[in-house]
């Protein structure tokens, strides 16, 4: 139970500061900017690695999850709690950013700027990407040591900032789900449910090819 908590503060901490800087950047006219919102992803992924990676793996990411069972590195059994965790973990963020900025029109969505397809390819390359690098550094699920977190941190903000205009690099289900659902905007929700668990996957046969 210990391993679902963490993952639950985990996705929490993940969707409150990197979708609430998109929130804050909104209601105050772009203080924030672009940069500033992709460092806050990146920084924020990085600190819980460090914080919970000893203890639950910090995936805060359903499609990490998935890909590290593909993998054979966490057992069956613990997948779906994970999902869980990580869906609840995002609903209370959003839910709480809601309730400190009501007025605020997106909540931090993921949307597509261009087409839905453009982005659905993006975000699946952006997500073997990402867990390419994760599969590469973890040890069996959990992603510990001191350069593991920074990897993995830097890959999300490089991600961020550079695709982040067109499809939101949201590379991570959960993060994408809580605002949608806290905003009842289900447009394009399927790009960001679909799209990076097959990336995730995909990586793990890159993965298993060069070993």
């Amino acid at each position: 139970m210990n391993k679902f908590i963490a993952e639950t503060i985990g996705t929490f901490t993940l969707v409150f500061c990197g979708t609430g800087a998109i929130v804050i950047d909104e209601i105050s006219g772009g203080t924030v900017g672009h940069l500033g919102i992709a460092f806050t992803f990146g920084l924020i992924v990085t600190a819980m690695i460090y914080s919970i990676g000893e203890k639950s793996g910090a995936h805060i990411n359903p499609a990490v999850t998935l890909a590290f069972w593909v993998a054979k590195k966490m057992e069956a059994k613990e997948v779906l709690p994970y999902i869980i965790a990580q869906i609840i973990g995002a609903i209370f963020a959003s839910g709480l950013l809601k309730l400190l900025f009501p007025d605020t029109s997106t909540m931090g969505e993921t949307l597509p700027t261009g087409s839905p397809m453009q982005s659905f390819i993006l975000e699946i390359i952006l997500t073997f990407f990402l867990m390419f690098v994760i599969i590469n550094v973890a040890t069996g699920s959990k992603e510990v040591g001191i350069m593991a977190g920074l990897a993995i941190g830097i890959t999300v903000l490089l991600e961020a900032l550079f695709a982040g205009p067109i499809s939101g690099a949201s590379m991570n289900p959960a993060r994408s789900i809580g605002p949608a659902l806290l905003n009842l905007n289900f447009n394009h929700l399927w790009i960001y449910l679909v799209a990076p668990p097959i990336g995730a996957v995909l990586s793990i046969f890159a993965w298993k090819l060069i070993k």
